[in-house]
């Protein structure tokens, strides 16, 4: 490959690089905003009929057209061996590839500005405060729901969380009364032989957590072997979650609004749970206040429609904590629950599985692309032999 072949694709790939950029640009200053993005939001994948794809058809076409008739006229004299000429080929593979792809670089641009108005420590901010708030936000008909709201989904304070024995009597016929006890997870470690053995060691151990080893045994729930120790993950003390004054149905879900990415998902619910608690029992209401107007600020933002009146909410919150035995049939937290759904799978979408080559379109565009290059490519070759051969 001589040196002014070389010249001119190094010139070739500036302008593409150029053209690209000015895409991005586009893409970048296009962008609508968080507050316009929906559940059929995507990246741009070229729709025949727009500005974008009327535009890249023209700028294509004519780059295309130049640099073909640029490199015959002045670079097909050269009897390339068959090595330079897969050199050629594949970087004419690459122009054919950039040509064709200036509406992934606007696609590239509506990320970045998305990034730049909804970076994605904000975004996980966000998450974080819906997973704190989650249990606040249900529809009112939904606190009766057993799946949602239970004891076993309590994870803070101590000594929860619980796992609850069911024991069912039977009083006639097919009928039975059922009646559920909840004890505390709690674990014990202890050396494998001693567990194996009755010991002073062993017995002095169990009295420390006020039963013998046969009522140990009859208490585990699981054994986990680690080297010459024992883990033992048994029923503790028993717990009353329905009469515990620290306790009401706000705590009762361990629901995830929307996981964070990358962190384990018992974590996050944990977290969120001991956030929630100190919120409703151990900080003041100007605490919770203060969390339920960060939320009616992100619902603006992302533009979903709120009736949410925070002071409200918080007077809500506040009378069914005290009213834990009370039916839940009324709470003032009003908002397009479908909107806000639908807004944050697409965010997490765009900025997880971004997709600048939709399904749609990617055996189109290859086609094109290959196609373009190979009729290219079987032109300059021609050329070439039949100047070599003039």
């Amino acid at each position: 490959m001589d040196k002014k072949l070389k010249q001119y694709l190094v010139k070739s790939f500036v302008i593409l690089l150029l053209i690209h950029l000015g895409y991005f640009l586009y893409g970048f200053y296009k962008f609508e905003g968080i507050g316009n993005i929906d559940i059929y939001t995507e990246f741009y994948r070229f729709k025949f009929y727009d500005d974008v794809s009327i535009s890249q058809f023209f700028v294509t076409g004519l780059f295309l057209l130049f640099f073909l008739i640029f490199l015959l006229k002045n670079h097909s004299r050269q009897n390339y061996s068959f090595g330079n000429l897969l050199k050629i080929g594949v970087l004419l593979l690459l122009v054919s590839f950039l040509s064709f792809s200036f509406f992934v670089s606007y696609s590239f641009g509506l990320n970045a500005k998305m990034r730049s108005e909804l970076s994605e420590a904000k975004f996980n901010k966000d998450k974080t405060l819906l997973n704190v708030l989650n249990p606040f936000l249900y529809n009112y008909t939904s606190y009766s729901s057993e799946k949602l709201f239970n004891p076993l989904n309590i994870l803070y304070p101590k000594p929860y969380p619980v796992i609850e024995v069911v024991d069912s009597t039977l009083i006639s016929d097919q009928n039975y009364i059922t009646e559920s006890t909840y004890y505390s997870i709690d674990t014990l470690k202890i050396l494998t032989s001693d567990l194996d053995k009755v010991s002073t060691a062993t017995s002095s151990v169990l009295d420390n957590i006020g039963f013998g080893k046969k009522e140990l045994l009859e208490r585990i729930i699981k054994k986990n072997v680690i080297k010459d120790s024992t883990e033992i993950i048994y029923k503790g003390q028993e717990v009353n979650p329905r009469y515990d004054g620290d306790i009401c149905i706000f705590l009762e879900n361990k629901s995830l609004y929307k996981p964070i990415h990358d962190i384990a998902i018992e974590k996050q619910q944990y977290d969120a749970a001991v956030k929630r608690y100190k919120l409703i029992y151990k900080y003041k209401q100007d605490s919770l206040l203060s969390n339920f107007r960060q939320l009616d600020t992100m619902l603006k933002k992302y533009r979903i429609e709120t009736y949410i009146v925070p002071k409200d909410l918080v007077k809500d919150v506040e009378y069914f904590k005290n009213h834990n035995n009370e039916l839940l049939n009324e709470i003032r937290n009003n908002f397009d629950r479908k909107a806000l759904e639908e807004k944050m799978t697409t965010l997490e979408r765009l900025f997880y599985e971004p997709n600048y080559l939709h399904s749609s379109i990617i055996t189109i565009f290859f086609g094109v692309v290959t196609g373009a290059w190979l009729i290219g490519f079987l032109i300059y070759i021609l050329f070439n032999f039949k100047r070599k051969t003039a």
